[in-house]
């Protein structure tokens, strides 16, 4: 990894991203047996609006916080010494020549 904190949108989508994590155990409804709209199990439409919380939240990243210096890296012609460095535990493929 680079080092460097997220900052601005990227740290708010992170910071969402860990508390959708956390609220993911959603252990105060496994035993409430309450239905919403006469039908609906509690726990269930809890997992509808978790899911609905993700959308929203990608929406959100995808929006303010894409790393667009890397969609101009994709989009442009760069020799392969320019290329960014692997992850951590990848291993670095090189683009196909078009000779």
């Amino acid at each position: 990894m680079s080092g460097r904190a997220a900052s601005g949108p990227a740290a708010m989508v992170w910071g969402v991203a860990a508390l959708l994590a956390l609220l993911h155990w959603d252990f105060w409804f496994w035993d409430d047996r309450t239905l919403l709209f006469g039908f609906l199990p509690v726990g269930l439409a809890y997992q509808a609006a978790y899911s609905l919380a993700a959308v929203a939240l990608w929406i959100v990243a995808v929006r303010w916080a894409w790393p667009s210096q890397l969609e101009a890296w994709a989009s442009a012609e760069v020799p392969p010494d320019a290329m960014p460095a692997p992850l951590p535990g990848t291993k670095a493929r090189l683009p196909e020549s078009s000779h």
